[in-house]
């Protein structure tokens, strides 16, 4: 009966979990290596004494605040516009009065520079020179030959109306009917002398000298018309004031000596007449190397027309007196 007083559901060994060797040596003798943690002794607070990071509090997040925007009035904006412009206004002013400043200054320098010495009159004259002409301060050194050659031709051509004079003269003294012819010679050097000086020579020197369109197109259309005036001085038409070939045939009957003087002064209008053609081709050759034309020209005289100030200043009256004229109107 010993073997049924056993537990069937009890097991065959015994184990007890606490008698275990790794447990019992552990739980016996292991303590004498391990201090008793105290919290409050030096070494537990040397071992702990370590500089902490305070937590920073979080604030709330403040919502965004938006500024309302203030936007100028209509009158301040045109008060500013117009306090702007008055001031560029006046920097302008400044601007052009300093450059007239400067204008006038220059202009008395060049003055002082350039005095006039033409025509060269002696210093008692009580009349002074009215130009200045300087050839090689003036001219480019390519048009110098050509610019006095002109020059040469105006002094010929003065020689010739006072040589045609005398020869009208002589020619009055054979025959009465001559005292028109007179007259007229005298009118002619008077007259034709200064002009073709102005009208035709001072143009091509000033074309010369600034390289001037509008100069160049004065001198073709002067000096094509002094060509046909010399044409018709050597033909010598009758009571024209012109000792030409028609009047010294004319008078060989009556005296040789005169009508020999009028042939001389008829050559020295055709020489004249010959010499004009050859310059004026001259003269056109070079035109064409320069560059120049009919358009800058026209630029040349418009902007010649609107910096004059007399134009500037009459242009200026004229729309006055029309803004005065339509104010009364109304």
């Amino acid at each position: 009966m010993a073997g049924y007083d056993t537990n069937p559901f009890a097991d065959p060994v015994e184990v007890n979990p606490f008698q275990d060797p790794a447990v019992t040596q552990i739980t016996s003798g292991g303590h004498g290596n391990i201090e008793e943690f105290n919290p409050f002794s030096e070494n537990s607070r040397l071992t702990t004494n370590q500089k902490t990071v305070p937590v920073q509090p979080v604030m709330p997040s403040q919502p965004a605040v938006l500024q309302p925007s203030v936007e100028p009035s209509p009158q301040a904006v045109a008060a500013a516009a117009q306090a702007s412009l008055l001031q560029q206004q006046e920097e302008l002013d400044k601007k052009a009065a300093e450059i007239e400043r400067k204008e006038k200054e220059m202009r008395n320098v060049n003055i002082n520079l350039r005095q006039n010495n033409w025509p060269p009159l002696p210093a008692r004259c009580p009349i002074k020179p009215c130009f200045y002409q300087d050839f090689s301060a003036d001219i480019p050194a390519d048009f110098q030959q050509t610019c006095k050659m002109l020059y040469y031709l105006w002094m010929f051509h003065s020689v010739t109306l006072l040589l045609n004079l005398l020869a009208c003269l002589a020619y009055f003294t054979t025959k009465a009917e001559g005292g028109v012819d007179f007259g007229l010679s005298i009118l002619w050097f008077v007259l034709f002398t200064p002009c073709a000086f102005l009208c035709w020579y001072r143009p091509i020197y000033k074309a010369f000298r600034t390289d001037s369109s509008f100069n160049f197109f004065w001198f073709f259309f002067i000096f094509f018309c002094q060509i046909i005036i010399y044409i018709i001085q050597a033909v010598g038409i009758p009571h024209w004031g012109d000792s030409g070939w028609i009047m010294a045939l004319e008078v060989i009957k009556l005296n040789t000596a005169v009508s020999v003087i009028m042939m001389v002064v008829a050559a020295f209008f055709t020489v004249s007449a010959v010499l004009s053609v050859f310059l004026l081709k001259r003269v056109h050759s070079m035109y064409r190397r320069t560059g120049a034309s009919f358009q800058r020209a026209q630029e040349e005289f418009s902007q010649g027309i609107f910096s004059n100030r007399t134009v500037q200043n009459a242009a200026a009256g004229a729309a006055t007196s029309a803004a005065r004229g339509a104010f009364q109107e109304n």
